[in-house]
C-alpha cells in the first residue's frame, strides 16, 4: 500500500511539471510584443477566479470605438470599454467583464468562457480617422502588503483558478488552471460518539472507496462512505485507528484515490484561521479515543488520536 502511494505521488508530480513546462511554453508565446506600445492601465484586477476590472487612459483623443480583446490561439472574446470621465481627471476606459471556465454551465452570451491555458490581453482601438491601434496591457509587480488572504482563489465550484499573470516581457495575460481531481472538505461535525465528515468531489469522475492512511507507515483503514451524487459522508473509524498500534499517530484521508482536504481557498493560514480543539470521544462502549480533527499548512485535512482506553482500564484497577 506504501508502495502504491508512493507511486501515485510520483505520477501525480510528473503531470504537475508536464503542466508548468506547458504554461511556461504559452506564457512566453503570449508575452511576445508585435508592435505597438504596451500601455500600464489605471487598474487592472482579477477577483474571485471571475470579475475582470481594467481603467486605463486614453491612448489617443476621442476614440470611435474601443474594445479588450482576449484571444488564446483562433479564440477570442471581445470586451466593450466605455470613456468615464471622472470629476475634472482625465477621462478613462474602463470596463467590467465576469469570465468563466469552461468547466462552469453557461450561455454564450453571459460573458467569455476561457479554456485551460494563457489568455492574451490586447486593446483594440478604433481612433477619429478610422485608424484601428492595437495594444499589450503591462502587469505592475508592486509588492502589496501580507494579508490573511490569498490575491487569488480558485473557483469554489469547480476549482478552476483565473490569474492575472506578468510575462516576462512586461505584458499582461490571463492565465487559467483547471483543477485537479480533488476531494474538497466541506465540513466535519463532532460528536460525543465520534465525528462525522461531509465533503464533495471537484473535478473527478465517479466514486471510489475511501481510507483512512497513517502518516508515518502508510498502514490503511478502510472507511465506509456514503454518496450522494458528487457528495460523500463518512464517519471517522477512531475505534480502528487508535487500535492500530499504541502512542499517537497523525491520519490523512482519501476518497476515490483522492486526498482529502480543504483547498478550493483564499486563505493563507488554514491552520491558524480553522482552530480546533482536542476531543474525547467514546466510538464504543469502554472506549476512550482522543481525537484532533485539524488542517495541516498544505490544507489537507488531518486527525491525530490516541487510545485513552488502557488509560480509563488502569483508573478502574487502582479505584
Amino acid at each position: 500500500m506504501h508502495a502504491y502511494h508512493l507511486f501515485v505521488g510520483l505520477a501525480r508530480r510528473a503531470r504537475r511539471a508536464a503542466r508548468s513546462a506547458r504554461y511556461r511554453a504559452e506564457r512566453l508565446a503570449a508575452g511576445r510584443h508585435r508592435g505597438g506600445t504596451l500601455l500600464t492601465p489605471v487598474h487592472l484586477s482579477l477577483r474571485d477566479s471571475r470579475t475582470l476590472n481594467l481603467a486605463l487612459p486614453l491612448p489617443t483623443p476621442d476614440p470611435r470605438a474601443a474594445e479588450l480583446l482576449i484571444s488564446r490561439g483562433p479564440r477570442r472574446h471581445r470586451v466593450p470599454l466605455t470613456v468615464e470621465r471622472l470629476g475634472t481627471g482625465a477621462p478613462l476606459l474602463t470596463a467590467t467583464a465576469t469570465l468563466y471556465d469552461a468547466a462552469t454551465p453557461v450561455r454564450p452570451d453571459q460573458g467569455p468562457v476561457l479554456g485551460d491555458g494563457v489568455w492574451r490581453l490586447t486593446l483594440v482601438v478604433t481612433g477619429a480617422d478610422g485608424r484601428v491601434h492595437r495594444h499589450g496591457l503591462t502587469l505592475t509587480e508592486a509588492p502589496a502588503p501580507p494579508t490573511p488572504t490569498l490575491p487569488y482563489a480558485p473557483n469554489p465550484r469547480t476549482g478552476t483558478l483565473l490569474r492575472l499573470v506578468r510575462c516576462r516581457g512586461g505584458r499582461a495575460v490571463v492565465q487559467v488552471t483547471r483543477s485537479r481531481p480533488r476531494a474538497e472538505l466541506v465540513r466535519f461535525e463532532p460528536r460525543g460518539d465520534g465525528i462525522t465528515v461531509h465533503g464533495r468531489l471537484v473535478a473527478a469522475r465517479g466514486t471510489g472507496p475511501a481510507q483512512a492512511v497513517r502518516r508515518r507507515d502508510g498502514r490503511a483503514v478502510p472507511v465506509p462512505l456514503a454518496w450522494t451524487g458528487d457528495r460523500f459522508r463518512f464517519a471517522l473509524p477512531l475505534a480502528e485507528m487508535a487500535a492500530a498500534g499504541p502512542g499517537q499517530w497523525v491520519w490523512e484521508f482519501h476518497v476515490a484515490g483522492v486526498p482529502l482536504g480543504r483547498r478550493l481557498t483564499d486563505v493563507r493560514d488554514l491552520p491558524a484561521a480553522f482552530p480546533t480543539p482536542f476531543r474525547v470521544v467514546a466510538p464504543a462502549p469502554g472506549r476512550l479515543v482522543r481525537a484532533h480533527p485539524h488542517f495541516t499548512a498544505s490544507g489537507a485535512f488531518a486527525v491525530t488520536c490516541l487510545d485513552l482506553t488502557h488509560h480509563l482500564d488502569e483508573q478502574k484497577e487502582t479505584s
